[in-house]
């Protein structure tokens, strides 16, 4: 539940930030218009617009339909991908650290010692770690099991929601084409009532339409580098969780000894 919260937390402020961005933009769309106006009175040359301004223009060429729900998919995948991106850090421990404690616990102070450790210790390694001590006492073959099954748990946490990234970045292409496709009917749609070969009449839709494809692909790109950061980090806490749960399993058999 506390995940849903902040998945919702996160795309309402970045939802929030867009309109007042739109806003921001839409303002300073008019100011620039009046401005132009006037140097063009006075025959004055015209600044070319900004990276960010000309990103804008053509966003509100491409028309609220399909690109708002573009928009809609970039929100919503930056949303999860941030809180995936912030929860695989908490979840990286220190595995040589732990070990080291754990194995000092033992020595010293027993079992329940190193599951104090645990305990006090944040991350799915600790949390295996802890599982896997507490059925010391059922025998070693009862520990590994444990550390199997509640690794497989503590992987599919970390894996959570990860596949909406990957809808996302399917989806906003797929759109970007369905909207591209739907521009150049309409443009042939004005073809057909003027029944005539006008380029000026087809040209700002055929242009809106490819619009919507390209904002789609910016999309996918997007949260694809965030998709390919969180799998290699994802991967990363797995290798480490199976290194931790072998280096565990030694530990009491020596400790058995």
């Amino acid at each position: 539940m506390k995940r849903l919260f902040s998945i919702l937390a996160i795309t309402g402020i970045m939802a929030f930030g867009t309109v007042n961005a739109t806003t921001i933009a839409n303002t300073n769309t008019a100011i620039t218009t009046v401005t132009t106006s006037t140097i063009q009175a006075e025959e004055a040359p015209a600044e070319e617009l900004g990276f960010h301004q000309e990103l804008k223009k053509r966003f509100i060429e491409g028309g609220p339909g399909f690109m708002g729900i573009v928009l809609l998919c970039l929100i919503l995948g930056l949303a999860i991908a941030i809180e995936r991106i912030i929860f695989l850090n908490l979840s990286t421990t220190n595995t040589s650290k732990l070990t080291q404690n754990v194995e000092d616990a033992l020595s010293s102070g027993g079992v329940e010692a190193a599951k104090e450790v645990c305990r006090n210790t944040k991350g799915p390694i600790a949390s295996i770690f802890y599982q896997g001590l507490d059925r010391t006492d059922e025998g070693i073959e009862a520990t590994e099991k444990a550390v199997v099954a509640y690794g497989g748990v503590q992987m599919g946490q970390l894996e959570k929601n990860v596949s909406w990234i990957s809808l996302f970045i399917a989806l906003a292409p797929m759109l970007g084409f369905m909207g591209t496709v739907i521009g150049m009917i309409q443009a042939f749609d004005k073809i057909e009532a003027a029944g005539d070969m006008n380029p000026s009449l087809v040209a700002g839709g055929i242009k809106v339409a490819l619009l919507t494809t390209v904002f789609g692909l910016v999309v996918a790109i997007i949260l694809q580098i965030f998709y390919n950061y969180i799998i290699a980090k994802i991967d990363s806490i797995v290798n480490d969780m199976e290194d931790a749960s072998i280096t565990l399993m030694d530990l009491l058999i020596r400790n058995k000894k």
